[in-house]
């Protein structure tokens, strides 16, 4: 199986020929520089922070590593998710990645907002968020799972593991 090394460069190769198609024909393409980015930001997000192999997380991972000090706090995905169960499958394993990131910011933010009431200091973010508009939307979904796909691919796994491993699970 590929190391980390090796993924990176599989994807940076693969988004280096998608600048070139995309500057050759950007015209007949009709896509913005905003979803191009979108695209290329959720793609190299997913290639260097957020890969499947965050599954080995309690052991030296390149990605763990990445994300520096608050990098322990992949560990409990590691241990959740054995390698190449659930968390390498097409569509399930970007999700619980996804998931994951979701619950651990909301424990952190109440953990956060808590102490901060604590002191006296009221903190609320809800009221300052805005979702980016649908394409942008979709940009990043499909650039964040197109990285995740070409792991899966680079090791040897297709898009009917997720059915192989469903059926697996209920006998």
């Amino acid at each position: 199986m590929p190391s980390g090394r090796v993924h990176e460069a599989i994807n940076l190769s693969v988004l280096g020929v998608a600048c070139v198609a995309y500057i050759a024909y950007k015209p007949s393409l009709g896509l913005s520089e905003p979803l191009a980015l979108a695209f290329a930001g959720s793609y190299l997000l997913g290639t260097f922070l957020v890969t499947p192999d965050l599954d080995l997380a309690e052991n030296r991972v390149r990605a763990k590593g990445r994300w520096g000090v608050v990098g322990f706090f992949w560990i409990p995905y590691g241990l959740m998710f054995a390698h190449r169960g659930l968390s390498h499958t097409w569509l399930a394993g970007p999700l619980t990645r996804v998931a994951y990131m979701g619950v651990v910011g909301f424990l952190l933010y109440g953990l956060a907002r808590a102490l901060l009431g604590y002191l006296g200091v009221h903190l609320e973010l809800g009221a300052h968020w805005q979702a980016p508009p649908s394409d942008v939307l979709w940009a990043l979904v499909l650039g964040y799972y197109t990285s995740q796909w070409l792991h899966l691919i680079a090791d040897g796994i297709w898009p009917d593991t997720d059915f192989r491993y469903a059926r697996r699970r209920r006998r």
